[in-house]
């Protein structure tokens, strides 16, 4: 006897609706959720104060949409070309345990950090926005971009949030792949929420 198949969360279903099925499919299929920090986690604006210290800003949404991943049994990771402390702190903040800092090759990054945590590369996904990430976007098996990317680096996304960098184009993202996976509707009908460490947002 077959049983029937589960009805996606109203929820889920509203995040798919537009969705094609093979992008929908690549998306059910990753375990590991890379994401660039400029342009993609902020807004790609740098701040210097007068005595050379970095700013950056970072959206709460998104934020929480990275938790939710992890939550969910999703690994995290974020691989930049920059560095500094504000990236340690705010992934520490979420909880996220594995930060590339200073990488120029980010294809083959992703290709070892894939290979490290036991994942396949199409498993994987890469969130990224510029030059530099297309060959890791290249290399995922969901390639994610934001609204306001260079047009030629967004023809290399399976997927282009309609929300630019640092703006919740993240978080739309996760929630992309968490409705993808049936695990959306969960988070939204649980009265704990999120149970793991790290900051909410």
């Amino acid at each position: 006897m077959t049983m029937p198949s589960r009805l996606p969360h109203p929820a889920e279903a509203l995040v798919l609706a537009r969705i094609p099925a093979p992008v929908r499919e690549r998306a059910a299929a990753v375990r590991l959720m890379v994401f660039d920090v400029d342009g993609v986690l902020t807004d790609g604006s740098l701040y210097f104060g007068e005595h050379g210290e970095m700013f950056k800003r970072f959206h709460a949404l998104d934020g929480h949409g990275l938790r939710l991943l992890m939550e969910s049994g999703i690994q995290v990771a974020i691989i930049t070309g920059r560095s500094g402390p504000v990236v340690d702190r705010r992934a520490a903040e979420l909880g996220i345990a594995e930060v590339l800092q200073g990488v120029r090759d980010k294809g083959a990054a992703l290709t070892e950090l894939a290979q490290r945590l036991g994942v396949q590369l199409d498993q994987t996904g890469y969130m990224g926005d510029d030059i530099i990430d297309l060959p890791a976007m290249q290399r995922a098996g969901f390639a994610a971009s934001v609204h306001n990317a260079p047009a030629y680096v967004a023809q290399a996304a399976h997927w282009v949030s309609a929300l630019p960098g640092g703006s919740g184009a993240a978080r739309e993202c996760c929630d992309l792949l968490l409705a993808a996976q049936g695990r959306l509707g969960a988070f939204l009908t649980s009265p704990t929420g999120l149970t793991g460490p790290g900051a909410i947002q």
